[in-house]
């Protein structure tokens, strides 16, 4: 090759890998933007996935062979790029317009198959010109490139620098374009590297004629083998994307399931695919005998993933090692989710990449073209999400999924390649892991605890587990924890604390139901209706285990169970809601940081009645405060007039909510006082800590102004600039922080006035009443951070006596700190009662308008 060519061939090389690295930074925004309106990341990576192979497929299958005949194959390229950057503009500049129309078609109660057929075939539709494009712009500039050897096509070579650039693409995207300059920035900057390669083509080949003939497609010698070769290509895309999809399924059980998961987990298939192809290409190509390598190929790859796969029983083991000698840190944790990836993916896509580029370079000597080979490759891909993720992973779960996937590798050998001596080997194996191995599910199970459910679906993975003590737990995916039997009295607080806030709620909306207690609570109304609302049909089913004292009662009949996404039936109903109460998701967690945009919450304010109520609740157990000041800045977008209170004012796990109403009013104290006289409920109140109004509205912690205040000039999390879901994980990774001193920093940080949250009633002293009550519970929680656990009542005691006295001199009607003192003291009474009167005596004198203490007292010391 002279140097004018050589040239020419390494300017290509960089122009195809821009063009991947634009690629896969559109294919990373197109999944968070689907993510939105299909409510979930996993439900996203199927459906652009498939759209993202199948338009490359239909577009080079449709125009491959017209590419392939050119004899300008440089206006294809420059016109793909182009197309590629204005579809991707297009999309940008209509993405709120385009994503309401494919809301309203979906519907706000979709079935399972209507839900997955417009999630597969709406996205395709979106995406389809810019993927058809980029199926055609490879095979355009192949026709470009001279051969660096003779007879050897530059396709190979073209493919993996492209795929390289792919890897860059995902990595620069997913840890600094999107968190820092959003989805519109970053597809635009995807769309000027497509039209920055358009240009630099047209200057780079203008001179340059096509590689190749032209005169017309040439008849290949061998029907048979051409279809066949093509039927190949298509069987190693299905089963290549088939184990992808599987395999990190299996991962999202070890790992924690956030945007870098993802990117890690892609990175990696990517960089594996690269350099199997570069291998391939530069040493093998032109050198292999055909047969025996397409013999080879196969067995290796189905060899490869069954290795790889039977390392993903040992995930979990590779994970706690690497966590214990990498540290905690940042890096440590996204490094150690890097290495469970290259131990997934990188063998069996390292024959992969070698596989495609053998098959390819077949291909074209069997006169199918590369555009036609890469299409029925894409063909196969483009049904994987929906083949492997949405049918074999629940009907055969991942154990049997992957036993498939590497029997159908051996499968793509030739009949007349089979030979049992190479085969034996990987089918030997096969068997073992049919026969011997468990089934593909991480379930941490305690001591003594066993599995009352598990079940494998279209997204996720749903177990519930009881332990030794009978405390059942909800997971998905075995490291996010829904909740349990132990947290009733606050999840019924959760359900509780935003109705009592509304004077007459007739109809109550719940967005994620975990285990059902609070939305099932909240049903205990007999004048209310309650809809709950959960995106994952296993989590309704498994709440069941949770519910089950309610099953007798009549309020199930006034709780109605929707399978759907929050996001998308906020959007798309009809129905308007007294009360709307958010679950406090997970921040980190796939698809989670888009329930706290400032869109949802104006379209939760939407949805909501005159006067209507919304409550966001929050885990402060998985929030740093940078994040958490995000989330408030967007709620506060939304209801400007909103305040936040304490679920309860547990140290371990603290749950803050943000409330704001429909007319940015304030809350009426005589309202809501009438409310809780309501005798049929009062006793069920008072049993979740809510005796009075005191109770009720001495949870609030801040009214607008600390709100603003606390967000500061913190960034909002938007559609656009998913703030949380990029920087929500720092903490899940690396905590740095107990949630106990979070909250108390928080509380450091926020105050509320009366005046600002309340309609103040005619009782002139309330105000300084509900304003101690606060400087109290601030003083209780704070000096909880100090107690130590134990069993001895006299030890306890002797802990927490003087807190708890000083919070009620502070304010006489603080609970919270009356009722322990009542019981520890009732507790000494038989052991050591000149200890317990001395405490009653304590009660009485501060708090001397409740009789329990008095009454206590008489019955120790009857004189």
């Amino acid at each position: 090759m002279d140097r004018e060519n050589a040239w020419r061939a390494t300017a290509a090389l960089v122009l195809t890998a821009a063009s991947g690295f634009a690629g896969l930074a559109y294919q990373i925004v197109w999944t968070q933007q689907g993510a939105l309106w299909l409510g979930h990341e996993a439900a996203a990576v199927l459906a652009v996935v498939a759209a993202f192979f199948g338009g490359m497929s239909l577009g080079a299958l449709c125009f491959g062979r017209a590419v392939r005949a050119s004899v300008a194959p440089l206006r294809w390229y420059v016109a793909c790029e182009a197309l590629v950057a204005l579809w991707g503009l297009v999309l940008t500049a209509t993405f709120q317009p385009v994503t309401a129309t494919l809301l309203g078609f979906i519907g706000a109660e979709p079935s399972v198959h209507w839900h997955w057929t417009v999630a597969f075939g709406g996205t395709l539709l979106l995406l389809l010109p810019s993927a058809a494009a980029m199926g055609l712009a490879l095979p355009a500039l192949e026709r470009l490139v001279p051969s660096r050897r003779a007879g050897i096509s530059a396709f190979g070579g073209l493919y993996a620098a492209n795929t390289l650039g792919a890897v860059l693409g995902v990595l620069t995207t997913a840890f600094w374009l999107i968190p820092a300059h959003g989805l519109t920035a970053t597809a635009s900057a995807g769309a000027l590297v497509n039209m920055l390669c358009a240009a630099s083509a047209l200057v780079l080949f203008r001179k340059a004629g096509p590689r190749g003939k032209v005169e017309g497609r040439v008849i290949p010698v061998d029907q048979a083998a051409r279809r066949a070769t093509l039927l190949r290509l298509a069987g190693t895309g299905l089963l290549g994307i088939g184990y992808e999809v599987v395999a990190l399924r299996v991962l999202c059980q070890v790992t924690e399931e956030t945007v870098y998961t993802f990117a890690c987990a892609l990175a990696v298939y990517l960089a594996g695919t690269t350099l199997g192809a570069a291998v391939c290409q530069r040493w093998w190509a032109g050198r292999e005998n055909p047969d025996r390598t397409g013999r080879i190929l196969p067995v290796a790859l189905c060899s490869a993933t069954l290795l790889a796969s039977t390392g993903l029983w040992f995930a979990d083991s590779l994970r706690l090692t690497l966590g214990t000698a990498l540290g905690s840190s940042l890096p440590a944790a996204i490094g150690t989710e890097a290495v469970l990836a290259l131990s997934a993916f990188a063998l069996p896509t390292f024959v992969m990449g070698a596989l495609f580029s053998h098959l390819c370079n077949l291909a074209n000597d069997n006169g199918a073209g590369f555009g036609e080979a890469t299409g029925w490759n894409g063909a196969g891909a483009a049904l994987a999400p929906a083949v492997f993720g949405v049918i074999a992973v629940p009907a055969f779960g991942p154990k049997w999924s992957l036993l498939l996937l590497s029997a159908g590798y051996l499968a793509l050998l030739p009949r007349r390649a089979w030979n049992w001596s190479w085969m034996l080997l990987p089918v030997a194996a096969m068997l073992m892991l049919a026969s011997l191995a468990p089934g593909l599910a991480f379930i941490d199970v305690p001591a003594g605890g066993r599995i009352l459910s598990y079940n494998e679906g279209a997204t996720a993975a749903v177990s519930v587990v009881e332990d030794r003590d009978g405390v059942a737990r909800l997971r998905i995916d075995n490291r996010q924890q829904e909740g349990s039997s132990a947290t009733r009295w606050v999840d019924g607080r959760q359900a509780w604390l935003p109705l009592l806030l509304h004077p007459a709620p007739r109809r109550a909306l719940f967005l994620g139901l975990g285990t059902g207690i609070t939305a099932s609570t909240a049903a205990q109304d007999p004048e209310l209706q309650v809809d709950a609302v959960e995106l994952l049909p296993e989590v309704i089913a498994a709440s069941a285990f949770f519910t089950r004292e309610f099953a007798a009662d009549a309020s199930t009949s006034r709780l109605r169970l929707i399978a759907a996404d929050a996001r998308r039936y906020v959007r798309t109903t009809e129905r308007r809601y007294d009360v709307i109460v958010s679950d406090n998701f997970h921040p980190a967690r796939s698809g989670a940081g888009s329930l706290y945009t400032v869109e949802h919450f104006r379209a939760v304010r939407s949805r909501l009645t005159a006067g209507g109520v919304f409550c966001q609740w929050l885990p402060l157990h998985q929030l740093d405060l940078g994040t958490l000041r995000s989330i408030v800045q967007s709620f506060v977008a939304a209801y400007p007039q909103g305040g936040a209170l304490l679920a309860s004012n547990s140290l371990q796990t603290p749950v803050l909510g943000l409330v704001g109403r429909s007319d940015d009013g304030r809350f009426d104290v005589a309202a809501l006082r009438s409310r809780l006289a309501n005798a049929a409920l009062s006793q069920t109140w008072a049993q979740s800590g809510i005796e009075d109004d005191l109770a009720l509205l001495g949870s609030f912690v801040a009214g607008a102004a600390a709100l603003r205040s606390f967000a500061a000039d913190a960034p909002l999390n938007t559609d656009d600039l998913p703030i949380v879901a990029y920087r929500a994980p720092r903490v899940t990774y690396a905590p740095d922080s107990l949630p106990r001193d979070r909250l108390i920093a928080l509380l450091h940080e926020l105050s509320a006035r009366p005046v600002e949250l309340f309609r103040l009633p005619d009782d002139a002293d309330w105000s300084r009443r509900v304003t101690a009550y606060w400087a109290a519970r601030n003083l209780y929680v704070e000096a909880g951070r100090d107690v130590r656990p134990t069993s001895n009542a006299r030890e306890m005691l002797t802990q927490v006596r003087e807190p708890l006295l000083a919070a009620l001199r502070i304010s006489p009607d603080f609970r919270p700190a009356y009722d322990p003192l009542l019981r520890m003291a009732a507790a000494l009474a038989q052991t050591d009662p000149v200890a317990a009167r001395t405490v009653l005596a304590q009660l009485v004198s501060v708090q001397p308008a409740r009789p329990e203490a008095a009454q206590l007292l008489k019955q120790i010391d009857p004189d």
